[in-house]
């Protein structure tokens, strides 16, 4: 079992920047593979970026390219979302998950086995 808690998250003017973090327990985190999806009201929720195990792996919506980073630190069990050039478009509810597979770096929400609570992201034009 893994429990993600997601932080970082809050009311930004578009052009700012968030970052979020995703705290992980057990210590087999190193072992997964992460990603943050986000979910708008009314909308599905969409992949934004993923991670391999080791960092040697990312993806991203080409939504977010350029302006979104993943990035982990294995030693703190943290996966973190860099996000600048905020848009209002990118209002959501941000979800970090994690994936047992840890070599790959899926868009596909089946894939992903844990999922955290989420955190409110607010971008005002």
């Amino acid at each position: 079992q893994v429990q993600l808690v997601e932080s970082g998250g809050g009311l930004v003017q578009a052009g700012g920047s968030l970052r979020l973090s995703c705290s992980a327990s057990g210590r087999t985190f190193s072992t997964y593979a992460m990603g943050w999806f986000r979910q708008a009201p009314g909308k599905e929720r969409e992949f934004v970026a993923s991670i391999s195990w080791n960092g040697g792996g990312t993806n991203y919506a080409d939504s977010v390219k350029g302006r979104f980073t993943i990035s982990r630190d294995n030693a703190k069990n943290t996966v973190s979302l860099q996000m600048n050039s905020l848009k209002p478009e990118d209002t959501a509810v941000y979800y970090c998950a994690a994936d047992l597979v840890g070599i790959r770096y899926s868009d596909n929400p089946n894939d992903f086995k844990y999922w955290g609570q989420g955190t409110q992201v607010i971008v005002s034009s």
